[in-house]
């Protein structure tokens, strides 16, 4: 079911989404109303499952982790739990930070970070190459992070 936001919801996610570090009390002063209608609102958001939660984003690049690369993995389909399995054992590679699945010539696109390249290598040919059921497999090496923006247009 759609959950239908009033101005109020749109104005409070506005206001988070620009600033994720406001308290309740100053997300309550720029949306002008009461601390008690912000944490009620909150709340009903989460629990209607518009707000999936609240992270830290890490700066990888801060902690050592030079690399980061996109691989484009082509699954063989003939074998019924393909997915299920790769997916399964690619949750377990402690550098994979994101994994997608897709309709089309790509399955599964692998995000994963590495110190430098030698690491890369290390994980890619001890971690990666041994995940199951693998057909095809391209490696994107990012360059540069042009836009990476999650908020929504409220």
């Amino acid at each position: 079911m759609k959950f239908i936001l009033d101005d109020m919801d749109r104005r409070i996610l506005r206001q988070w989404q620009a600033d994720p570090t406001l308290t309740p009390s100053e997300l309550a002063e720029r949306c002008g109303i009461t601390v008690a209608k912000v944490n009620r609102r909150q709340l009903r958001l989460q629990e209607a499952g518009v707000i999936k939660g609240i992270e830290a984003v890490i700066d990888w690049a801060a902690l050592g982790f030079a690399v980061e690369v996109s691989l484009r993995v082509t699954l063989d389909k003939t074998i019924p739990r393909a997915f299920d399995d790769f997916i399964e054992a690619a949750r377990g590679v402690s550098e994979v930070i994101e994994i997608q699945t897709f309709l089309g010539r790509v399955d599964v696109r692998l995000s994963l970070v590495a110190r430098d390249m030698p690491h890369y290598q290390h994980i890619y040919r001890s971690s990666i190459l041994t995940l199951p059921h693998i057909a095809d497999i391209e490696a994107l090496m990012m360059v540069a992070q042009i836009k990476s923006n999650e908020s929504l247009p409220l």
